[in-house]
C-alpha cells in the first residue's frame, strides 16, 4: 500500500499538536474518512483524528516518502 502524506495548512485550535506547513504521515482509517477526518501522527508522536480541512494531501517522490517514514 502506498504511503499517504498531508500538508498541514491550518493548525488553529491545535497549535501544540500540529505545525503549520509541516508534512504528516496519514494512517489509513476508512471509518474516519467517511466523516471527513484523517488520522495523522502528530507532534505527540501518536496518531489522532483531525478534520480534513486542516490539511491538503500531497504526492511525493518515492525517495522522499521512504525518508519520511524512516524518520
Amino acid at each position: 500500500m502506498k504511503q499517504r502524506f498531508a500538508l498541514c495548512i491550518d493548525n488553529k485550535g491545535y497549535e501544540a499538536s500540529l505545525i503549520s506547513k509541516k508534512i504528516y504521515e496519514v494512517i489509513p482509517d476508512a471509518q474516519a474518512e467517511q466523516d471527513d477526518f484523517i488520522r495523522v501522527i502528530d507532534e505527540s508522536g501518536e496518531d489522532y483524528l483531525y478534520h480534513v480541512s486542516h490539511f491538503i494531501f500531497v504526492e511525493l517522490p518515492v525517495e522522499v516518502e521512504r525518508a519520511l517514514v524512516a524518520m
